[in-house]
């Protein structure tokens, strides 16, 4: 048996722009995506805190370093500049390995920078 679990986790990412023109898609800095290793053209599922919506769309990497969170196409109406998101990816995985399994996971901080890392 296959057991879908959590597999990247961006939260609270602030959207930063909106391109309704575009063909569709979330467009995030590529060092976000990097941190809790979510890929290009990954299927994502994404809820914005300010207004409950749902959706789910694919990755487009942005210019690494920006913080940049931008809804495009159809999505660009579900959230507006400022608003908070969390941004998910799930795998399958071996019931007897799911007890095993973590995600990797962010809290993002004012700007959508990463934490900065303990040493």
């Amino acid at each position: 048996m296959m057991i879908s679990m959590l597999k990247s986790k961006l939260h609270r990412a602030t959207v930063t722009d909106g391109n309704v023109n575009y063909e569709g898609s979330i467009t995030v800095s590529v060092d976000l995506m990097e941190a809790v290793g979510l890929l290009k053209y990954e299927r994502v599922l994404v809820g914005n805190m300010r207004n409950g919506e749902r959706f789910e769309t694919y990755m487009i990497a942005g210019e690494r370093g920006k913080g940049e969170i931008c809804l495009n196409g159809a999505t660009a109406h579900l959230g507006k500049r400022g608003d908070l998101l969390t941004i998910m990816s799930f795998v399958r995985v071996k019931a007897e390995k799911a007890s095993r399994h973590r995600p990797r996971m962010v809290t993002l901080q004012k700007g959508n920078r990463l934490p900065s890392r303990r040493k």
